[in-house]
């Protein structure tokens, strides 16, 4: 039955973007609102089953533990992203002088 079920509500959201370019004379803001409707009805047909109660549980579970996460302070995200800068400029740096050492090299060689 939960086959059955999810099938229905693929149909459905195919219907749904069907329907959404064949009535291509109506309003955008009409079409994209009957297509949010069809698609909360398929959903819904989707979360009767089992797969679906599974990934509405993990979700749940999902946010959660997201609300646990300690979030660094605006402080130390500046300071952070400063220090990944300063780095970044840093290696940038070093291989253009590498570059430039290996140019010089080449030429050298290559006379």
């Amino acid at each position: 039955m939960d086959t059955i079920k999810l099938l229905a509500a693929v149909g459905l959201l195919v219907a749904g973007i069907g329907v959404f370019y064949l009535f291509e004379e109506y309003s955008t803001l009409l079409r994209v609102l009957g297509l949010l409707v069809i698609t909360g009805m398929s959903v819904a047909v989707a979360l009767q089953t089992a797969a679906g109660r599974s990934v509405w549980d993990f979700a749940v579970a999902s946010r959660t533990e997201v609300r646990k996460v300690v979030w660094p302070t605006r402080q130390e995200t500046i300071q952070t992203t400063l220090i990944v800068f300063a780095m970044v400029l840093v290696i940038g740096i070093v291989l253009w002088l590498f570059d430039m050492m290996l140019m010089a090299i080449v030429r050298s060689v290559t006379g």
